[in-house]
């Protein structure tokens, strides 16, 4: 990523196009529908709404922090480095959206109802952060709360997968590439500020990142509500006993 961020940045990129377009492919071959969810209508705006929601909440986060002296720019960081991590945060917010949202979350619902399948899917997105080289229990417990809750909201608000992408790639860019530290205790490489963190865990997130911070807590919860309450405004909350129907009725009338 370091010898050269430019071909980093176009590798995330396409990495990111070509699971959408698998996607895509894999719901028309299996569910014999097309994939609305990654419809192009829409990709820009939701997309770019996403990102700068990601990025000012993560922002919020940093300025919570810096409020007490936690954070701290010292001068400019490795913008070549930054630039990478454009594309690495493109691939992984597109890949883990499509799995977890789009293939797990969606049919989990179609079961469960949505509640639910919130729970149970946001649970294991934070228990897959445990993998990562610096984790911590509550680093995924929080990463369940604020990430599973608020992107797997997003997905239900919008019924489509483009904010929630944007979300997850704003939050993460905002992370790493922009403010410097630490991404779901991933060992992530500096951006373009050279900053340090200090102070308790509970504020800063310790050696998990800010991710771990009572503040992102807080702060993926307020966006969860809100994109709840957006998704029973368009009545896209499907409660469990409809769901167990459909999937019932679908199956007999096969």
């Amino acid at each position: 990523m370091k010898d050269n961020p430019w071909l980093a940045l176009v590798a995330g990129l396409l990495t990111a196009v070509v699971a959408v377009l698998v996607y895509g492919w894999v719901v028309r071959r299996t569910e014999h529908r097309a994939p609305v969810e990654v419809s192009l209508k829409g990709a820009g705006a939701g997309i770019s709404w996403g990102t700068l929601l990601g990025i000012a909440l993560f922002g919020a986060v940093i300025a919570n922090i810096a409020f007490f002296g936690d954070y701290t720019i010292n001068g400019l960081g490795t913008p070549a480095s930054a630039v990478a991590l454009l594309g690495v945060m493109a691939g992984a917010a597109v890949t883990e959206e499509l799995v977890f949202r789009g293939v797990l979350f969606r049919n989990v619902e179609r079961w469960t109802g949505t509640w639910i399948a919130l729970a149970l899917t946001g649970s294991l997105f934070g228990l897959i952060h445990l993998l990562n080289a610096n984790a911590t229990l509550w680093g995924a417990i929080a990463i369940a709360i604020e990430a599973g809750g608020m992107l797997t909201a997003a997905y239900i608000a919008t019924r489509k997968l483009w904010v929630p992408i944007g979300l997850h790639f704003g939050w993460n860019i905002a992370a790493s590439a922009i403010f410097s530290t630490e991404v779901s205790g991933s060992n992530t490489a500096q951006g373009l500020l050279d900053a340090t963190m200090s102070g308790p865990a509970l504020v800063t997130g310790g050696d998990f990142g800010p991710e771990g911070s009572i503040y992102a807590v807080v702060f993926g919860v307020l966006a969860t509500g809100v994109f709840m309450w957006l998704a029973y405004r368009h009545g896209h909350v499907v409660p469990v006993r409809r769901s167990a129907r459909s999937d019932v009725a679908a199956s007999l009338s096969r």
